[in-house]
């Protein structure tokens, strides 16, 4: 069965930081990612890395801001977020897929999301 579970998210000021964990069971993937949902508001993409680590996407909006880096050997995928803004407060979801030919930054891309974690940022 396969399982993504986040962890890491919690309430923190405008410019701190947090690190989430996205921990995959079940299988290995391909392309791991994250996207966010605020309130009212369209699922969207953040970040995405590739099953090497060579290849990096993020969103423009938090470019300079955001890193996602992966752990082949724990299944693992992070998100490091700084210079955090109330803007960035949202639901984070870890999603993954292992097909070859995928466009990263599209939700419909993926074929397993996990539960989600929440992040508040306050001003």
């Amino acid at each position: 069965q396969v399982q993504l579970v986040e962890s890491g998210g919690g309430l923190v000021q405008a410019g701190d930081s947090l690190r989430l964990s996205c921990v995959a069971s079940g299988r290995t993937f391909n392309i791991m990612g994250w996207f966010r949902q605020a309130p009212g508001k369209e699922r969207e993409f953040v970040a995405a890395i590739g099953s090497n680590s060579a290849n990096l996407y993020s969103a423009d909006d938090v470019k300079g801001r955001f890193t996602i880096s992966r752990d082949n050997a724990k299944n693992t995928v992070y998100l490091q977020m700084s210079s955090l803004k109330p803007e960035d407060t949202a639901v984070y979801y870890c999603a993954a897929t292992s097909r070859t030919t995928v466009f990263a930054r599209v939700r419909t891309s993926y074929d397993y999301w996990g539960q989600g974690t929440q992040v508040t940022v306050s001003s």
